[in-house]
C-alpha cells in the first residue's frame, strides 16, 4: 500500500514527535481564523505579499493579492498570503542591494518552511524580483512571479516624464545651473504620478523581462502597465497557474538551466537592459549551480543586436514597449539567435509561446533586425590589470568617442569622500580626466549602491561638460546613462588593484579590445600593495554576516553560504 505524500497544511509539519498531533493542531489554529474543515483540507498556494508602506513601487500589491487570491480559489485550492521583506531602493540605508540576500533568505526560509504546495512571488521594485528567484531556486518550490508592472509616463508641459531617467536628466541639468530651484520642485511632482516601478527599462523592468524569458510568467506579463486592468487579469491567471502547478509541476530547477540563462543574457543585451540585471542573473542562476561567464557574455554582445528603442539609451517607456508587442516581438526577432526548446511554467517551449502571442509590432519601439538601435548588445565585459576578474560598460548608454580613453585619474576613496569634493571650487579636474570611485563594493558599508553614476563635478557642467568615463566598485541604476565602468572585480575593499590606485595614475580603458588597465609600474604597485590596510570588520548583525559571507559581483554578491552546498 502506497501512501500519499502530504498536500496543503499537511506539509511541513512541526515534530512534537507525534505527527498526528502536529496536524491536528494546526488545523485548530487555522480554524480560527474562519476557515472551514473543507477549505482547510484543499491544496495551498502561499502568495509572498511584499506590500509596504515604505515601498512606493508595491503600492498596488494588496490588489494584486486580491487577484490572486480569486484565480486561487476558483481554480480550487487554498491561497494563503504571507510578509516578507520587501525592499524599495529610494527608502533603505546605505542601499536596497545590501538587504536584497537578506529578502532571498527570508522569502527562501518562509517558502521552504511553511505548508504549501506551490506558490505566487508579488515583487517589482529591483531587489525585490532577484531576491524572490534566489528563494524559488533554492527552495525548489513551484513559483509563479507576479510583478507589480511600470508606473505610467506623465505628460508634462509637451513632454513625458517617468522615473527615474527623467529624474536624472533634471537634476543634471539643475546641476549645470541650467534649471532653476523652483522648477527642479516643480518637477518633482511629475516624475512618479502611478503606482508601479520606473516608467524605463531600468532595473525593474529589466529583471521583469529577465523573469518571462526564464519561464517564471507569460511573457506579456513582464511589461503590462501596473494601473492597466490586465495587470490584475494576468494576477489571477498566477493564482490559477500556480494550482495548476501542483497537479502539473515545473520547479524552478527546471526552469533556471544553462540554456534559459543564456536566453536571458540576449534579452539583456536586446533590451539594452540594466546593468545591474546581470548581478542579478549571476546570483539567480549561481543558486541553480549556473555560471554566468563575463566573456561568453561579450561573445554574445557581438552578435545580438539593440532592437528595443526605450529611455534610458532610447525615447520611449515601458508602456510603448508593452503596446508595441513587447516580450513576444522581441523574442520573434531574436528567434534564431535563442534556445527554443526551453520551457515555461506550463511545460511550453519558447517557441510555442512565442508562436502563440501576436503576431503585431510597432517598429518605432521593437526594431527589426535589419535596422536596429544598434547592431551590436548594450552591455561588454572589461578585463585587464585594473579588474583582473571583469568590469561592465553598458556601451549603449555611452558616448562612443570615450570609448578609447587614455588618461589621468581623479581617485575618490568612498562615498563620503566624494560627497566632499565633487562640487569643490579648487577640485583639479579637467573633462579629460577619468573620475574613480573606489571601496564602494559589497564588502563595504556602503554595500555597492548605485553611486557608479558619480556626478559631473559642477564646475565641469556649468560649461556644458554631460558626460565623462568614470570608474567604480559598485552599480548605477539601469536608468541611468553615461560612459561609466562597473562592478570593477575584486572590489578596493579585498585588496584587488582598485584599491591600489591614486590620483595622478593613469588609466586606459579600451572597449575596441575589452581592456581596462592601470599603467603604474610594477614595483610602485608592490610598494602600495604592502602598506594597504583591510577594512575593519563589522561587529554584529547583518554587516557581519554579508562580510563574511558576500561573493564579488561577477557571482551575483551572493552569500556563499547559500549557493549549491554552501560553495
Amino acid at each position: 500500500m502506497t501512501t500519499k505524500p502530504p498536500h496543503g497544511l499537511g506539509r511541513n509539519a512541526a515534530n512534537y514527535g507525534d505527527r498526528d498531533f502536529a496536524l491536528y493542531l494546526r488545523r485548530s489554529f487555522a480554524a480560527s481564523m474562519g476557515y472551514s474543515r473543507t477549505m482547510l483540507e484543499k491544496p495551498v498556494v502561499g502568495i509572498a505579499d511584499t506590500a509596504s508602506d515604505y515601498n512606493n513601487c508595491h503600492r498596488s500589491v494588496p490588489e494584486l493579492v486580491e487577484a490572486v487570491k480569486r484565480g486561487v480559489l476558483a481554480a480550487g485550492a487554498l491561497p494563503l498570503a504571507f510578509p516578507t521583506v520587501s525592499l524599495c531602493e529610494p527608502s533603505l540605508t546605505p542601499t536596497s542591494m545590501h538587504y536584497r540576500n537578506l529578502m532571498a533568505l527570508d522569502t527562501e526560509a518562509m517558502l521552504s518552511a511553511q505548508p504549501m504546495d506551490a506558490a505566487v512571488l508579488i515583487g517589482g521594485c529591483d531587489k525585490t524580483v532577484p531576491a524572490q528567484l534566489m528563494a524559488a531556486a533554492s527552495a525548489d518550490v513551484p513559483s509563479v512571479m507576479l510583478v507589480t508592472g511600470p508606473m505610467l509616463a506623465q505628460r508634462f508641459e509637451g513632454e513625458r516624464l517617468a522615473a527615474c531617467t527623467d529624474c536624472r536628466r533634471y537634476w543634471a541639468r539643475y546641476r549645470a545651473g541650467d534649471v532653476t530651484r523652483e522648477r527642479i520642485g516643480e518637477i518633482e511632482g511629475k516624475l512618479a504620478t502611478t503606482s508601479g516601478t520606473c516608467g524605463v527599462m531600468g532595473t525593474a523592468s529589466t529583471m521583469a523581462c529577465i523573469a518571462a524569458t526564464l519561464g517564471f510568467m507569460p511573457l506579456m506579463a513582464a511589461s503590462a502597465p501596473a494601473v492597466h486592468s490586465d495587470r490584475l487579469r494576468m494576477a489571477e491567471e498566477a493564482g490559477a497557474l500556480a494550482v495548476r502547478l501542483i497537479t502539473h509541476p515545473v520547479k524552478p530547477s527546471q526552469l533556471i538551466t544553462g540554456k534559459s540563462v543564456e536566453n536571458a543574457l540576449r534579452v539583456l543585451l536586446a533590451l539594452g537592459g540594466s546593468t545591474n540585471a546581470l548581478v542579478h542573473l549571476a546570483a539567480i542562476a549561481g543558486r541553480a549551480g549556473v555560471k554566468v561567464d563575463l566573456k561568453r557574455l561579450d561573445a554574445l554582445s557581438e552578435e545580438t543586436p539593440v532592437l528595443v528603442d526605450l529611455k534610458p539609451t532610447g525615447e520611449g517607456y515601458m508602456e510603448d514597449f508593452h503596446a508595441a508587442g513587447g516580450m513576444v516581438a522581441l523574442l520573434r526577432e531574436l528567434r534564431d539567435l535563442l534556445h527554443l526548446d526551453t520551457i515555461d511554467l506550463y511545460g511550453q517551449t519558447l517557441a510555442e509561446q512565442i508562436d502563440a502571442g501576436t503576431p503585431f509590432v510597432d517598429r518605432t519601439y521593437i526594431r527589426a533586425r535589419n535596422a536596429p538601435v544598434s547592431p551590436v548588445g548594450g552591455l561588454v565585459s572589461l578585463f585587464g590589470s585594473l579588474a583582473p576578474d571583469g568590469a561592465i560598460l553598458k556601451r549603449s548608454a555611452a558616448t562612443p568617442a570615450l570609448f578609447e580613453t587614455e588618461a589621468r585619474c581623479l581617485v575618490f576613496d568612498g562615498l563620503e569622500d566624494l560627497a566632499n569634493r565633487i562640487d569643490d571650487e579648487t577640485l583639479d579636474v579637467t573633462p579629460q580626466d577619468i573620475l574613480i570611485l573606489k571601496n564602494a563594493g559589497p564588502l563595504t558599508p556602503a554595500g555597492m549602491p548605485e553611486a557608479g553614476y558619480l556626478p559631473i563635478p559642477k564646475k565641469l557642467a556649468r560649461h556644458g561638460v554631460k558626460d565623462m568615463v568614470r570608474m567604480s566598485d559598485c552599480r548605477m541604476s539601469g536608468t541611468a546613462f553615461g560612459t561609466i565602468v562597473l562592478h570593477i572585480a575584486p572590489e578596493a575593499a579585498a585588496g584587488g588593484p582598485l584599491a591600489l590606485v591614486e590620483t595622478g595614475d593613469r588609466v586606459r580603458l579600451s572597449v575596441k579590445e575589452r581592456r581596462l588597465d592601470l599603467l603604474v609600474e610594477e614595483a610602485e604597485l608592490a610598494r602600495r600593495r604592502a602598506a594597504w590596510q583591510p577594512p575593519q570588520k563589522p561587529k554584529r548583525g547583518w554587516d557581519k554576516l554579508m562580510f563574511e559571507q558576500v561573493l564579488q559581483a561577477p557571482e551575483g554578491a551572493d552569500l556563499a553560504f547559500l549557493r549549491p552546498e554552501g560553495e
